[in-house]
Parts: C-alpha cells; structure tokens; sequence
C-alpha cells in the first residue's frame, strides 16, 4: 500500500442514520487531513471507521499501522506516567520531553489535570512509532503551550514521513487537507 489511509466509496449508519457515504480519499505519507463539519456530521465516527473500531456498511478502508488519540487515555492510571508510556512504546522520555511533560515522568496517571492528560495521550501517539496518527479533538484540553508542541510534533512526524487524519472543531497547526463532512 503506498498510502497510508485509503477510503474507497465508503458509507457508515449509526443509530439507523446515514452519516455519509461514497467517501473516497487517499491518505499520503507527509499529508494531514482534517475531518471537519458541524456536531452529528459523523468527524468521530470517521475517525473510530478509520482506526478499524467501526465497520463500513460500505466501501472498503486500508490503513497502516496505526496510533488513536481520542477521549480514552489508555494509560494504567495507577502506574506512574513513565511506566504507563513505556507500555505503548520504546521512547517514552523523548515523547514527554516532545510535549513538555517530562517532570512528570514519576506522577501517578490518575493525578494528571486534564490539559496533563491530553499531553501524555499525545506522548502516547507520538511514543507508539505509528506512521498513521488518528486523532480526535486533539487541542481540547490544551493551553498555548500545548498547542505548539503539538504543531512541532506534527512537523517531525511529517518529516519522518508520518501522516495525520485529525477531527477538530479548531484551527490546528500547520497545513491541512480539509475533509468537511454533513456540508
């Protein structure tokens, strides 16, 4: 597969509702794509379809390896943010130092704030060698700070040959291929 996403005529249902259909797009290594579209357009469903959570009523999607940031940490919340890391990927110090939570390496997850949480997600992401990146509202929870790291973490992965496919309501960083859903 020379992408790293590929939807070809692809439909989804849920709850008995169309959300849409005969969706065809190609994910390329060093590309991000942004999911947009009003609440209910399906942008999170597209998201879990793409992460192979969810099947297609329709349509065939291929991926690559893969890591999801969404709402779920997926971090053992009594182990200490380091050894939860650890569990998803061999360089969990470079991925706290990349989102500026490396002094909180000895922290037990469950004591993280929220805007915290949303920062080891991403360390998770980031720390799981994944060349496909499938986020879901990734700025929420994020302060300034956050949201530069994410950007620069972004371009590393782009550079490495890395894609994204994000859903955001937000302006993300960088230059992004707009999907827009329920339009």
């Amino acid at each position: 597969m020379t992408s790293l996403l590929h939807f070809e005529d692809v439909a989804l249902r849920r709850g008995g509702r169309l959300l849409f259909e005969g969706l065809d797009f190609l994910l390329a290594r060093g590309e991000l794509f942004q999911v947009a579209g009003p609440n209910g357009s399906g942008k999170s469903s597209l998201i879990r379809l793409a992460a192979g959570l969810l099947r297609a009523d329709q349509g065939r999607v291929e991926r690559s390896p893969l890591a999801l940031a969404d709402d779920n940490l997926a971090l053992d919340r009594e182990l200490p943010l380091r050894a939860a890391l650890s569990f998803w990927g061999q360089s969990p110090d470079d991925a706290m130092d990349a989102l500026g939570i490396a002094h909180l390496s000895d922290v037990p997850v469950r004591l993280l704030s929220s805007g915290q949480a949303k920062r080891a997600t991403l360390a998770r992401v980031l720390a799981s060698g994944a060349p496909l990146w499938l986020l879901d509202e990734p700025l929420n929870g994020l302060d300034a700070q956050g949201t530069a790291r994410l950007g620069q973490m972004l371009s590393r992965h782009l550079a490495a040959g890395g894609g994204v496919l994000a859903a955001s309501h937000q302006p993300l960083p960088g230059q992004w291929h707009v999907l827009e859903l329920g339009a």
